[in-house]
């Protein structure tokens, strides 16, 4: 007798959870469909299923004078546009804007999110100004990504994605990194010694402020997710910190070779072309 009534009792919690987390479910569907719109000035209708996201408008700009498509979004705090069922948005910086465009998009439920970010170069010996860097991990060093999952799971991009955009950037004949980079919430940090020799210890190729969010919250909301990384600065280096006029130089030399190559990837994806025919492994 007491265990049926155990059973019936946990039977009705079990419900009660179920309840409640359909209503939950609910509301955030109901916000977010009301909020991408009014973020970016873009109707829901217009969205692409594959999504280029970035830091700056003139990347948005570029995108649209290629593919002559309308900007949305031009008083608002994000533009976006549309060719080709791909959206390009230009979602801000850091990393709390990275999870809160991950959580909208799930309004359009897209099959591929691929972010298209600047980064701080951190091997002197090795990386340049104008390098790509293909993420194959990120430390989660921004604070953001413990909102959606336990500090234990780590910040990964899908492969699948990522093999897409390695297979892209060598038909550009271009040459790329791998590694890891380190993502964090705090942007003036050049002055900190301490935070500079962490860098070092941990040997990451690049910091910025916005994969490692973008990474856990699409593994979170279930969304294809990778990046690629230009380097637009060397921090470490002496006299290497971005300023105005050199961030200007790098968008002058590399942004529309960094923005065809992410066009490029999730056509790969859409037009299921072959990536990655054969991978070899070397010690």
């Amino acid at each position: 007798m007491e265990e049926k009534v155990s059973l019936e009792h946990y039977g009705i919690l079990l419900q009660a959870e179920e309840e409640v987390e359909a209503l939950q479910k609910a509301t955030k569907e109901r916000i977010i469909k009301d909020w991408l719109p009014r973020y970016t000035g873009m109707p829901l209708e217009k969205f692409g299923k594959y999504i280029l996201l970035v830091n700056f408008s003139h990347y948005i700009r570029m995108f649209a004078d290629k593919h002559d498509v309308p900007i949305y979004g031009v008083d608002r705090p994000m533009q976006a546009a549309t060719a080709e069922d791909i959206t390009i948005i230009n979602f801000g910086i850091g990393s709390p804007n990275a999870g809160l465009i991950i959580d909208l998009l799930e309004a359009v439920k897209p099959k591929a999110v691929l972010f298209l970010g600047k980064c701080g170069g951190l091997r002197n010996n090795k990386n340049r100004v104008g390098d790509l860097i293909l993420p194959i991990a990120a430390i989660r060093g921004e604070g953001t990504s413990n909102d959606y999952l336990p500090p234990e799971v780590p910040a990964l991009p899908a492969f699948a994605l990522q093999k897409a955009i390695s297979t892209t950037i060598r038909e550009y004949e271009q040459d790329y990194w791998t590694g890891v980079v380190y993502t964090t919430n705090k942007r003036v940090w050049e002055h900190r010694e301490d935070f500079k020799k962490r860098l070092r210890d941990l040997r990451c190729h690049a910091i910025d402020m916005e994969t490692a969010t973008i990474f856990v919250a699409a593994f979170k909301n279930r969304m294809p997710a990778g990046a690629l990384l230009l380097v637009s600065d060397m921090p470490l280096q002496e006299d290497g910190i971005k300023t105005e006029a050199t961030d200007r130089a790098v968008t002058a030399r590399f942004a529309e070779m960094h923005l065809n190559i992410g066009v490029d990837s999730l056509k790969q994806l859409i037009n299921k072309g072959l990536t990655v025919k054969h991978l070899r492994f070397e010690d």
